[in-house]
């Protein structure tokens, strides 16, 4: 056989980079978006679309049935290693949208009070960019405003930032940052705007004609003396395909970036399309647990001290309580084995002395038939010996004692009970007209008895 295409040196270096690419991806943050109760079109089509903004770091094709409870997703979620889940539902009085960390809380309540899919953010646009490419790294994160405007709001910035993997300045491949995310909080009516954004990089300072032709798009020519006039002002191109650039859009690249003319060291725009999909969110409660636990902020409801230190109280005595409800039950379970182990020990010594009375009882059994035996056959010889004697049965009085199994009969008793009429057929009369003689009785349908010994013997012929 001939030799492999690679070293061993390279099979072990690839070896390296697939299991560190392995840890990684397991080091990092994974997710479940998935709704709950009765939700609508809509609201399954909105949690498409978030599981397209959190890609590749979710389950994109997850399917949750009614049947499946909150407890089962938790237990799914252990051996995969899923640390937030997503829940949409959809209720009387509004949407709402929750943010669990697992496996121990806390759990985000936050009301939707408008939303947008991609298709009708995409259909609002005049030109969208969207392709498969940029879902194939996690988006870049973005938060505005969030400052010290109470330990809520830090909250929830730290539980945004848990959501994406974290990134190195010094060592960012700018190729994998194809996507944006931005959550914008105002303070004044305390609401978060959600926005989805395409990122693209193309070079400044040079004329629009240079751009095209650096795109591989040629314009028409035809009215142009030379090409030094296409360069120079960009005859022929319309404003639109000019896209307004300025100081908030303009930085310096520190590395290469796909795409013609992105130079490290030189001038580039970063250029945001909206590709949706587009929620206002309002953050209604903080609680301490997945789904259930200490309510830590409420929006709506304002509790005292007083209040606060009866609730704790309270809750302190169910725990107590549960706690001595385990104990006991622990207890009985205790004792219920104990007793279960005495009664087997029981029953097995009551099986071994049942064993041995019964190993004596068919001793004696087995001793005493065969001495009924002995007695039945000597029995039945003494009554052979008496047909043979007398040549008839005996009777009943003579061997009570006797066991006979069938009645014993001496030789030749079907022809004397014939003879004195108590056969089979001596109930018959027979005809007078006929004389009695050798065929004197005739059985039915012409069968002859004969009165000699034997039965139906046919004569001697003289000769």
């Amino acid at each position: 056989m001939g030799r492999s295409g690679r070293s061993r040196h390279q099979k072990r270096a690839r070896a390296q980079a697939q299991l560190h690419n392995l840890e990684a991806y397991a080091a990092n943050p994974h997710s479940f978006v998935f709704t709950r109760g009765c939700a609508g079109q809509n609201i399954r089509q909105l949690t498409l679309d978030l599981r397209r903004v959190m890609e590749p770091l979710t389950a994109s094709r997850l399917q949750v049935r009614k049947k499946n409870s909150l407890k089962d997703c938790v237990a799914v979620a252990g051996p995969l290693g899923v640390t937030h889940f997503l829940i949409l539902s959809k209720t009387e009085t509004g949407v709402y949208f929750k943010l669990m960390r697992l496996p121990g809380g806390p759990t985000l309540t936050f009301q939707v009070k408008k939303y947008s899919l991609v298709r009708d953010v995409v259909s609002s646009l005049r030109r969208h960019r969207m392709h498969e490419q940029q879902f194939a790294h996690p988006p870049l994160l973005v938060l505005n405003s969030f400052g010290p405007h109470g330990m809520h709001v830090k909250l929830m910035a730290t539980m945004f930032q848990n959501l994406f993997p974290s990134i190195n300045v010094h060592k960012v491949n700018l190729n994998t940052i194809k996507r944006c995310l931005l959550i914008d909080y105002n303070p004044d009516s305390q609401e978060l705007d959600f926005r989805h954004y395409s990122i693209k990089v193309v070079p400044v300072g040079a004329s629009r004609g240079m751009k095209k032709l650096l795109q591989e798009k040629f314009p028409n020519m035809s009215r142009l003396q030379d090409i030094s006039e296409l360069l120079a002002t960009g005859a022929g191109l319309s404003e639109s395909e000019a896209e307004p650039d300025g100081e908030h859009n303009i930085t310096e690249l520190p590395q290469a970036v796909a795409g013609r003319g992105n130079m490290p060291a030189q001038q580039s725009a970063v250029r945001l399309t909206e590709i949706g999909p587009r929620m206002t969110l309002q953050l209604i409660k903080v609680q301490d647990g997945i789904g259930e636990g200490k309510v830590m902020f409420h929006s709506f409801v304002r509790k005292t001290e007083e209040e606060l230190q009866a609730i704790l109280e309270a809750k302190e005595k169910r725990l107590q309580l549960k706690a001595q409800r385990r104990a006991q039950q622990a207890q009985n379970v205790q004792r219920k084995q104990e007793q279960r182990e005495a009664h087997r020990e029981k029953s097995l010594e009551g099986m071994k002395k049942a064993q041995v009375g019964c190993s004596h009882e068919v001793a004696s059994r087995r001793a005493s038939l065969q001495l009924s035996e002995e007695f039945d056959d000597v029995e039945d010889d003494d009554i052979e010996y008496f047909c043979q004697a007398v040549g008839e049965a005996p009777s009943e009085d003579l061997f009570p004692e006797a066991k006979q199994k069938q009645p014993a009969k001496c030789p030749g008793w079907k022809r004397r009970e014939t003879d004195r009429g108590q056969g089979r057929f001596s109930d018959q009369k027979l005809p007078k007209d006929k004389p009695q003689g050798v065929q004197g009785r005739r059985g039915p349908k012409g069968v002859s008895w004969h009165r000699g010994r034997g039965r139906g013997r046919p004569r001697k012929r003289a000769v």
